[in-house]
C-alpha cells in the first residue's frame, strides 16, 4: 500500500493535524507519548500496548483511545511512533509501512540486517517515511559539535556511554542497546569507510550462570579509510552513568558531554606577562573554550523533525539506510567481540557479512 496523502484545509491554507499514534508505551514509548502531547498541528489518536493495565493507564492519563492489538490502530492514523522489544521491530514496522502508515522506529532498526534490509525496502516500496530512533543525532551538544569539527582535522575519537544496570532492553547487548548510538554518530563525524576494526567485550558472571549470551561490556577500535582512529566503549554494568564524545584534533581538543549538554573545546596557546625588569608574573598554558547549545530535549526534535519528514516527503536525516549502516558495524563488533577476532577490510581469511557497507 502507498504511503497515506495529507489533505489540506482550503480556507487558511493550513494542514490538517497530522494523525499519529505510538505502538508501545513502556519505558521509551511514554516518553513518546507525552512529547507528541504536547505538539502543534498533531492529533495523537492513540496508544497500543499488549499490556492492558499499562496502555489504559497511559491512555487515560492524556486521554486518548487505548488498543489492546495494534493493527486495530492502524487505520485510524498516518504515522506511528513504534517502541516496542527489538525482536518485535520488523514484523510491527512491515505491518505499519503495508498499510500505507510513516513509521518512526526506535534504535536499532531491527534485530538482524536481514530484517533491516527488509524494512528498508519495503519503506522505499510504500513510499512511507522510514525514520529511526538515534536520538543522540538531535542532542543539542551532537549539533554543535558537528559544526566545531567542520573546521578541524579530526585524527582520532573517543566514545563512552556507561550505564549502570538497568532491567529494561534486555533482549539486546550493550552494543545494540547503548553503543549503537555512538556508532552512528562517529560514523557521521568520521565520514568515511572502516577499514579496521578490533573488539572485546565481557560478561557479567549472574548472566553467564543464567545462560545469558549477551555482552554488558565491549570496546571497541576502528580504523577509518582517511586516517581517523576511534575508540568507542559502553558498559551496562558501570555504577555512573557517561555519555561523553572526545575528539582529537590537529589544532584542539574537543570534549562533548551529552549529559550536562556541555562542549569544551581545549586549545594550545602560550602567552606571558612579564614586568618592565624582565620578570614573568604569569603565564598562560592552554585557553578553554565552553560553547553554550540550546535546552530542547532531543526527543521533541527528533519527533519534530519525523512530523516535518512526513508533511514535507523530504527523508530523515537518520533513515533506514543510515541505520542499517550503523546496525552492520555494530553486529559485527558484536561479533568480534564474541569471537575475540580481529577484522580488516584486506584480510581475506576473514568473510564480511553479506553486504557490509560502512562508508
Amino acid at each position: 500500500m502507498k504511503a497515506r496523502q495529507l489533505n489540506h484545509h482550503n480556507q487558511k491554507s493550513q494542514p490538517e493535524p497530522l494523525r499519529i499514534g505510538v505502538i508501545g508505551v513502556g519505558s521509551m514509548g511514554q516518553h513518546h507519548t507525552r512529547v507528541l502531547s504536547l505538539l502543534k498541528d498533531i492529533e495523537l489518536v492513540g496508544v497500543a500496548d499488549v499490556n492492558v493495565e499499562r496502555g489504559l493507564d497511559i491512555a487515560s492519563k492524556y486521554r486518548i483511545r487505548f488498543f489492546e492489538n495494534y493493527q486495530d490502530l492502524l487505520p485510524h492514523v498516518d504515522a506511528v511512533c513504534i517502541a516496542v522489544p527489538t525482536r518485535l521491530h520488523h514484523a510491527v514496522g512491515m505491518s505499519c509501512l503495508r498499510s500505507g502508515v510513516h513509521v518512526l522506529i526506535e534504535k536499532p532498526i531491527a534485530a538482524s540486517i536481514a530484517e533491516a534490509e527488509s524494512l528498508v525496502n519495503e519503506a522505499a516500496e510504500s513510499g512511507c517515511i522510514l525514520q529511526v530512533g538515534h536520538i543522540e543525532r538531535f542532542n543539542p551538544a551532537f549539533q554543535e559539535l558537528s559544526k566545531v569539527l567542520k573546521t578541524e582535522q579530526v585524527l582520532a575519537i573517543e566514545a563512552h556511554r556507561m550505564s549502570p544496570y538497568s532491567d529494561r532492553a534486555n533482549d539486546v547487548s550493550v552494543v545494540l542497546d547503548l553503543m549503537i548510538h555512538d556508532i552512528d554518530l562517529i560514523l557521521e563525524l568520521a565520514a568515511a569507510p572502516v577499514v579496521r576494526l578490533t573488539a572485546s567485550g565481557s560478561r557479567t558472571s549472574q548472566d553467564r550462570s543464567e545462560g545469558n549470551s549477551y555482552l554488558d561490556y565491549v570496546t571497541a577500535t576502528l580504523g577509518f579509510a582517511n586516517g581517523v582512529i576511534a575508540t568507542v566503549t559502553a558498559s551496562k554494568v558501570t555504577h555512573r552513568k557517561l555519555r561523553r564524545i572526545v575528539t582529537h584534533c590537529k589544532n584542539s581538543l574537543t570534549e562533548a558531554d551529552f549529559l550536562n549538554n556541555e562542549i569544551l573545546i581545549h586549545r594550545k596557546t602560550t602567552a606571558n606577562y612579564r614586568t618592565e625588569y624582565g620578570q614573568v608574573l604569569y603565564r598562560q598554558d592552554g585557553l578553554i573554550e565552553k560553547v553554550y547549545t540550546s535546552n530542547i530535549e532531543p526527543l521533541h526534535a527528533e519527533l519534530e523533525h519525523f512530523i516535518q519528514c512526513v508533511r514535507g516527503g523530504n527523508q530523515p536525516s537518520v533513515g533506514g539506510e543510515q541505520a542499517l549502516k550503523a546496525l552492520r558495524l555494530a553486529s559485527l563488533i558484536e561479533q568480534m567481540a564474541l569471537d575475540g577476532q580481529v577484522w580488516n577490510v584486506d584480510n581475506l581469511e576473514f568473510v564480511k557479512p553479506t553486504g557490509v557497507s560502512f562508508g
